[in-house]
C-alpha cells in the first residue's frame, strides 16, 4: 500500500490560513507521483493513496476539499468510492479514467462526480480543472480593506486593529468606510455630512471634525500626526492608504 502525505510549503500564507486539502486516489505510481508534485506546486496539501480502503480512511481523517479519483482501482472501483463519499458529503469529486466510454461518463455524473478527465491528459489540463472546481466550491473571501494594522471587514461591518475588534459607532464606521474606499480623494465637511449623516439632515460641520478625531484615536498609530486620515487645509479630509 502506498499511502503518504505531503504538505506543500506555504511561505506566503498567514498562520490562520490552512492550505486546501486534496485526496488523490491513483494506483499508477508514476502518475500518482507526477500529479502529487504538480498539485503541491499549486500550494495544495495532498494526501495520496493507491486504493479505496485507505482513501476512505484518509477522507474521514482529513476532510479534503477535493477528491481526485481513478475509476479503475484494485479491489474496489472509484465509482464505488464516489457512491460511499456521496452518501454523507458534497465534497467535489474529479474522476480520472482510461476509458472514454459514454456510459462510464454518465455513470460517473449520476454518482455525483463534478468533473471527468480521460487519460492520457496533460497535467496543465488537470490543474485547470482542479482550479475551476475549487473556485466553484469555495465561497469567495469576504471583501476586506487593510491599511497598516487596521482591517475593515465589509461584510460584517467590523473593524479590527492587530486582529482585535475596535468598538465603533455606526457613524464612525460609515465615515471610515467613505474615506478608506476613496483613497486620495478629498472630501469637504459638507460632502462627508451628506454621505454619512444623510442629505437634508442639519448637523454642525464641526461634528465631522469631532468624529475624525475619534476615528484617528482608534486607527492611527500616532493620532497627533495622522498618517491615514489626513487634513487638507481649507478643504476637508483625505484618506491615504
Amino acid at each position: 500500500t502506498m499511502s503518504q502525505t505531503a504538505e506543500a510549503e506555504r511561505p506566503d500564507a498567514p498562520e490562520t490560513h490552512k492550505p486546501v486539502r486534496v485526496l488523490l486516489v491513483e494506483d499508477d505510481p508514476v502518475l500518482c507521483e507526477t500529479l502529487q508534485y504538480n498539485l503541491q506546486r499549486e500550494r495544495l496539501q495532498v494526501f495520496a493513496t493507491d486504493n479505496a480502503e485507505d482513501a476512505l480512511q484518509l477522507f474521514h481523517e482529513h476532510q479534503p476539499h477535493l477528491v481526485i479519483l481513478d475509476v479503475m482501482l484494485p479491489s474496489r472501483s472509484g465509482f464505488d468510492l464516489c457512491r460511499i463519499i456521496r452518501q454523507h458529503s458534497q465534497t467535489p469529486v474529479l474522476f480520472l479514467t482510461a476509458r472514454a466510454a459514454e456510459e462510464d461518463k454518465i455513470r460517473g455524473f449520476e454518482l455525483g462526480a463534478d468533473d471527468y478527465i480521460v487519460k492520457p491528459f496533460s497535467v496543465a489540463e488537470l490543474i485547470a480543472r482542479v482550479r475551476s472546481i475549487l473556485r466553484r466550491a469555495q465561497p469567495p473571501a469576504p471583501p476586506r480593506i487593510r491599511f497598516g494594522a487596521i482591517e475593515i471587514d465589509l461584510d460584517a461591518k467590523r473593524v479590527y486593529r492587530d486582529g482585535e475588534e475596535l468598538s465603533m459607532t455606526p457613524k464612525e464606521y460609515s465615515l471610515l468606510l467613505l474615506l478608506a474606499t476613496h483613497p486620495g480623494k478629498v472630501f469637504s465637511r459638507d460632502q462627508i455630512l451628506d454621505h454619512v449623516w444623510g442629505l437634508g439632515t442639519y448637523v454642525n460641520p464641526r461634528t465631522v471634525d469631532v468624529h475624525v478625531r475619534w476615528l484617528r484615536a482608534k486607527v492611527e498609530p500616532d493620532p497627533q500626526n495622522p498618517r491615514y486620515i489626513q487634513t487638507v487645509r481649507g478643504s476637508g479630509y483625505r484618506f491615504e492608504g
